[in-house]
């Protein structure tokens, strides 16, 4: 059971009271995304632009640090982590991104850096006398590659610090590109985890959509190969990935494949339910591909990701009812779930 960016459904994102939180409700691992500042610290944010979970826009002092860069091909405006030293950014406070979650605790927590949470999970570890792993995300390779901050190295050297940087350290490591994995592979012996993208479901099929960002590993582009992320989950992909990497991480849409309960005249998913919007509640399941077999057969784990609680993120089978969705993943044979919500988390694992 992995604690997706800590407890975001309860606190802020990516911070060290909300990891605290999931490891005291009773998950496995904690989820720390890595990007780099500009003096090489590790920090942990879930991209390498804070606007949207910090409160830096509160802080005048940077105003002048808002920035375009090329993320994944794509121009985009935000505060960039690259452009502040791990000082400035400790003056800054994580804050919910999310409207509809909890806003009381905006403001209150540091960012965290990723030594800070290896020393939590070492600390809580010893504390509550059983192992809580970490499973780092590198975010964005390339693009920080292109920056001259690499963080593979970085991440390698903070985990020899602490003793985690061999075959049985409880740690993974995973990426949506597939260069550094490859490159990893190389050099460490850490579990290694290939995440799998996908854009949107076609309503009427429910095969995935696939859609720059999110169409493909951004150094799949750069190297103009044209698969999709799609491929790395057939029997070839997965003998391809078995190669450098020990799990899979699909969308879970992948694993439970839905289609819209309504479509417009155009095809598109319609409001089925009233609500005002067109969610994932406007969508049904109704199959289930063998990706976990295949991968099974190909000598890899399969981790899906993200459990939600909110209504509009379940699909109407599940009538509202998160644990439902848990249930039936559990009962496909998935090896691992991220999770945003640990207090259903955990209670739905121990109850299966």
């Amino acid at each position: 059971m992995q604690a997706h960016r800590g407890s975001p459904g309860y606190l802020p994102d990516h911070t060290i009271p909300g990891y605290t939180l999931a490891i005291e409700t009773g998950v496995d691992v904690i989820e720390p995304d890595l990007v780099s500042t500009s003096d090489g610290y590790l920090v942990i944010r879930h991209e390498p632009y804070i606007d949207g979970t910090t409160n830096v826009a509160d802080h005048p002092e940077f105003a002048d640090r808002l920035t375009n860069k090329t993320l994944d091909g794509i121009v985009t405006e935000g505060f960039w982590v690259s452009d502040f030293t791990l000082e400035e950014i400790k003056t800054l406070r994580a804050i919910q991104p999310l409207s509809e979650r909890d806003q009381s605790y905006n403001g209150l927590y540091e960012i965290p850096t990723f030594e800070e949470v290896i020393q939590l999970a070492q600390n809580k570890s010893a504390e509550y006398n059983r192992t809580i792993a970490i499973y780092p995300e590198v975010k964005h390779s390339s693009f920080h590659k292109g920056l001259g901050l690499p963080i593979e190295n970085t991440m390698l050297e903070l985990l020899s610090k602490y003793g985690w940087n061999h075959a049985d350290a409880p740690v993974y490591i995973q990426s949506f590109e597939t260069t550094n994995l490859r490159e990893l592979n190389e050099v460490t012996n850490i579990t290694l985890v290939q995440l799998i993208d996908g854009y949107d479901s076609d309503p009427l099929t429910g095969e995935v959509i696939f859609k720059a960002p999110s169409d493909r590993p951004y150094d799949w582009t750069l190297a103009n190969r044209t698969d999709y992320f799609g491929y790395l989950t057939t029997p070839a992909g997965l003998a391809e990935v078995a190669t450098y990497a020990d799990i899979i991480s699909p969308w879970k849409r992948y694993l439970l494949k839905a289609v819209a309960v309504k479509v417009d005249e155009d095809g598109n998913a319609a409001d089925s339910n009233g609500d005002g919007q067109v969610s994932d509640a406007d969508y049904t399941v109704f199959e289930y591909p063998n990706v976990i077999e295949d991968a099974h057969a190909a000598g890899l784990l399969v981790h899906t990701w993200t459990m939600r609680d909110e209504n509009y993120r379940l699909a109407v089978n599940y009538s509202g009812n998160a644990t439902l969705e848990y249930f039936e993943l559990f009962d496909m044979g998935i090896d691992g779930v991220f999770s945003d919500n640990c207090k259903t988390a955990v209670p739905a694992r121990n109850a299966w």
